[in-house]
């Protein structure tokens, strides 16, 4: 009789790195398939790659005591995101309010009623008793969205057909609003997007092989909100601010202006190379500088790819929840020093950038 094995691999950021393998018993070898499709982490890059703002909706901070037992209250629209940005440039602040409606999770067509059901996992929460939270998984016709547990940790999970599930910006997105919904009562680990186990008792060995990993996690995240922040500047404006600064620059920009246009062939590429040379060490200058003033007002900090001329910094920082105010004053802070500087910040998140749970699942070969 052919035995299965699982593996389990857990990463995490922030310090958290923690290894588990979940093996299932033989006599349950015929049912225990685990299948997870190899997807980015659950975000869609929010705070990477999202341009000069997340479109994703910033949840509520949960407060102390606000938990019902046994249910957590379901949002209308699963698929309607709103945004609050808030925007600071110089000493003046503006915060905008996005709402985004995206289109239905992309499912299989079949048949729900003979289709066989399988558990997407969404994230790994701390509880002590089942939980639902209503109608908001990724299948509409397979809404609910219910924890699998094991003693006082569960997983987030909802029914799915057989199927294999793209990372299309409407899946993407109905896996982030659940993670973004449970995050309001609970401290979370999210969950690859496509983390999908065949049964439930999967899901249970899942959770008893990983149990100290996952508490491990669960422990470093407690009480810690994860924001974004991008800053930009407008690139021609501190080109005149080099140009009026550098003396080299200036004399280079001069000595073209006065000559006939194909005679400074290299002297334009060499002044073009001075101008970028002199953007990139003060745009580093400036994301160290920010980075040093949040440090006391955070517990860590990721930087991520900016995207475009406008953009110098696009930055994860892990906040503790009763640091939130002092955050949101030290960035207004720094801002009113930097007035040529547009600065652009949401949350709070799930901790997407600090914590990443990738399960490597195997099968051994049939003997």
């Amino acid at each position: 009789m052919a035995k299965a094995k699982t593996k389990a691999k857990t990463r995490t950021k922030a310090q958290a790195t923690a290894k588990a393998t979940a093996k299932t018993a033989a006599r349950k070898a015929s049912r225990r398939r685990a299948v997870e499709r190899a997807q980015p982490a659950a975000m869609p890059r929010s705070m990477q790659n999202r341009g000069t703002g997340d479109t994703r909706k910033a949840v509520q901070t949960p407060k102390p005591g606000s938990r019902r037992a046994g249910r957590a209250a379901p949002l209308p629209d699963p698929l309607t995101r709103v945004t609050h940005e808030t925007e600071v440039r110089g000493t003046e602040t503006r915060i905008d309010r996005i709402v985004e409606r995206a289109p239905k999770p992309s499912m299989p067509d079949v048949d729900r009623a003979s289709a066989v059901r399988q558990r997407y996992v969404y994230c790994i929460i701390r509880v002590n008793q089942p939980l639902r939270f209503g109608a908001i998984g990724m299948d509409e016709q397979w809404a609910d969205v219910y924890t699998i547990n094991y003693k006082n940790m569960a997983a987030v999970v909802s029914d799915v057909p057989i199927a294999l599930y793209d990372a299309t910006r409407e899946n993407v997105l109905a896996h982030e609003r659940v993670n973004e919904t449970v995050m309001r009562e609970h401290t979370v680990i999210p969950m690859s997007f496509g983390t999908i186990f065949k049964t439930r008792e999967d899901i249970v060995e899942l959770l008893r092989s990983a149990y100290d990993a996952f508490a491990d996690v669960l422990n470093k995240m407690q009480d810690k909100l994860e924001f974004g922040l991008k800053v930009l500047w407008d690139r021609d404006e501190m080109v005149r601010s080099i140009e009026s600064e550098d003396e080299d620059i200036r004399r280079l920009k001069t000595e073209i202006s006065s000559q006939k246009e194909g005679s400074t062939y290299f002297a334009r590429m060499q002044f073009g190379r001075l101008i970028d040379g002199a953007l990139q060490q003060r745009s580093e200058r400036y994301v160290a500088e920010f980075l040093q003033r949040l440090r006391d007002v955070s517990v860590a900090s990721r930087v991520n790819r900016a995207i475009g001329d406008k953009m110098i910094m696009n930055a994860a920082f892990l906040v503790q929840r009763d640091q939130e105010q002092a955050f949101d004053r030290r960035i207004k802070d720094i801002a009113s020093h930097f007035e040529k500087l547009t600065f652009k910040y949401t949350g709070p998140w799930p901790p997407y950038n600090f914590v990443n749970i990738r399960l490597k699942l195997e099968r051994a070969g049939q003997h």
